[in-house]
Parts: structure tokens; C-alpha cells; sequence
């Protein structure tokens, strides 16, 4: 199972990875986007910016590296930098079926992405992938399910995927919304002859949302390997945006916001592997910071009182603009 090699692994960044899905495309919900990305935001200019961050978070001991169909041409930038980096044949390579990208390289489209997890999608999104990744793509996941996904009790879906794990890909899925838990504790119970299908699952957990908490320590101690996506909260937590209690216990910390928020998730058992969204090189350093964020029990207690309820904070999230 590839994620082994991230388990082995003794660096102070072995658990975080750096999802792209930022950078493999011009729009995107995440605050401060402005600031963060290169006026033009062209595919060159983007596909620039994502070297660059893959060869910093490379050089600083990241292995993991996430990216979705629907994120644009992440794929296509990724496979471009592992090309052009054949020394890096010791990183774990994670992509996502199940929504398609329909914004054209636009900012205002009227869709981003449309969501579809049926047989016929994924069978022409798993050869659009294998099409830009190939051998080099370790796990494939099914994009945001949720409780009421089709994905969820597709036999003859779930037949392939089994298919597609006997060949060697490890299978998982991806949760959103405020049902996470449900959809997490959902798939746990997916068999195909007998055999849980799943290996990871990847979940939106942050200092805000911890809802999936349960679910996810259950999903570990069956097995799989969690996968903590929007940690940032799509830049809530991050300066200047994040609430004052994170930045009181970050300036005592002597680190930046995001790197407390990000050490809050580290320090869960369950915790496989925290994906750093960084759109800059300055925000992926403090990012990185997180593992020697040491937080004590009074700064704990008191982000604590950051959490909101769950429907809450899907509904604010459904309305940030992409831009």
C-alpha cells in the first residue's frame, strides 16, 4: 500500500501533503486569491506556480501530492513536474473522479464543476487520468460523497473499483457537506466479495469543523488512512482573515495562524496526512511549520471555542465566491 512509504518516513513533514487544488485552476473559493496568484492567472503562469511550490514542498520532505479531475489541469501540471523530476519516485500521487471541470479557465462561469458519480464517468475520468498520469498514480478517490451518494450502492461501480484495487490502485473516497460522518461511516461498510473496498478517506476537518471526527477515528481504526483536506478552512483560519482566539494563541506561539490551525489537526491520532492548499511560496513555509507548533492545553481549550456547527459552517462555506 503506497501509504506506507509516508508511514516509514521520520521527517518532521511526513504527515502533510500539498493538494493543488488552488493553483490548477484560475478560480477557486479559497479568501485572498487576489493577492495570492499571479495577475494573469494564464495556464503558464499557474503552471509555474506549481512547480514551483512542488519542488519547495519536495525539497522540504512533502511526499504526498493531491489533485482531482475537476481541478483544472492539476493533473496535467503534476505530471508535468514528475517528468521533469525523476529523482522524486518516492512521492505518493492521490487524484479524484466524480466531478468535471466545466469552467472553461474562467473566473465568472456560471459552473465550475459538475458533479457525476456514475459507472460511465468514471471510466472516462479513470483514462483521462491514466491518460496524463499513468503508472505513477498510487490512489483514486471518489470526489465529495455524501450520504445519499450513488457511489455508495453501485455494485457494478463498486465491481470495477475492486478491479481497478486488484491491479495494484488503492481505492478511496473523498466526504463534504454536514453528513460527513454519515457518508464516512457509509462507505466503511462497502465490501465487495467479503473485503472493505476502501483503503483511505479524505475529509474537510479543521478548528471549525469537527463534526467527521468520530467517523474518521473509526475509519483508522478499521484500516484506512485519513486524509485531512481544507484544514485552512478555504482561508478562514489564515491572517488576516482568521477569528481572534487563533491569532492570540498563534502570536504566543511565535507562528503564523495557519500553522497553529494545521498543528490542531496533527495532533489527532487518527491523522494520516494533513493537505497543505498553499498558493504561495510563503504561505507553504508557514504551512510546514506545523509540526513544531507545541500548543498546550489552555491554547488548546480555547480554540476549541472556535467550532461551529456543522450546517453552519457548510452553509458559509457554499457561499464564498469563486474568484
Amino acid at each position: 500500500m503506497p501509504f506506507a512509504r509516508l508511514a516509514s518516513a521520520t521527517t518532521p513533514t511526513c504527515h502533510l501533503g500539498l493538494g493543488l487544488a488552488a493553483v490548477g485552476r484560475p478560480g477557486y473559493i479559497n479568501l485572498g486569491r487576489d493577492e495570492d496568484l499571479p495577475p494573469s492567472r494564464s495556464v503558464e503562469a499557474l503552471r509555474e506556480r506549481t512547480r514551483e511550490l512542488l519542488d519547495a514542498a519536495y525539497a522540504q520532505g512533502v511526499r504526498y501530492f493531491d489533485v482531482a479531475r475537476s481541478y483544472g489541469r492539476s493533473e496535467e501540471f503534476l505530471a508535468d513536474w514528475l517528468r521533469g523530476r525523476p529523482d522524486a519516485d518516492d512521492v505518493v500521487i492521490g487524484s479524484k473522479w466524480g466531478y468535471t471541470y466545466t469552467a472553461g479557465w474562467s473566473t465568472d462561469a456560471e459552473r465550475h464543476e459538475v458533479k457525476d458519480h456514475s459507472l460511465a464517468t468514471y471510466e472516462r475520468q479513470r483514462a483521462e487520468t491514466d491518460e496524463l498520469l499513468g503508472g505513477r498514480l498510487d490512489l483514486y478517490q471518489i470526489h465529495s460523497v455524501t450520504p445519499d451518494s450513488p457511489a455508495l450502492t453501485d455494485k457494478e461501480l463498486h465491481a470495477r473499483l475492486a478491479e481497478a484495487a486488484a491491479g495494484g490502485l488503492t481505492i478511496g473516497f473523498s466526504t463534504s457537506g454536514p453528513a460527513q460522518a454519515d457518508a464516512v461511516r457509509a462507505a466503511l461498510a462497502v465490501t465487495v466479495d467479503g473485503e472493505p473496498l476502501f483503503r483511505t478517506v479524505q475529509s474537510t476537518y479543521n478548528a471549525l469543523e469537527t463534526s467527521a471526527g468520530p467517523a474518521l477515528a473509526e475509519a483508522h481504526d478499521a484500516g484506512l488512512t485519513v486524509i485531512v483536506k481544507e484544514g485552512m478552512a478555504n482561508g478562514r483560519l489564515a491572517a488576516p482573515h482568521a477569528p481572534d482566539v487563533l491569532r492570540a494563541v498563534a502570536e504566543e506561539t511565535g507562528l503564523g495562524c495557519d500553522a497553529v490551525a494545521l498543528a490542531v489537526i496533527l495532533r489527532e491520532p487518527w491523522a494520516g496526512v494533513v493537505l497543505s492548499g498553499a498558493a504561495t511560496l510563503t504561505q507553504l513555509a508557514s504551512n510546514l511549520h506545523a509540526p513544531v507548533v507545541d500548543l498546550d492545553e489552555d491554547q488548546l481549550a480555547r480554540l476549541g471555542t472556535l467550532v461551529e456547527d456543522p450546517r453552519a459552517y457548510w452553509e458559509r462555506r457554499g457561499q464564498l465566491p469563486w474568484h
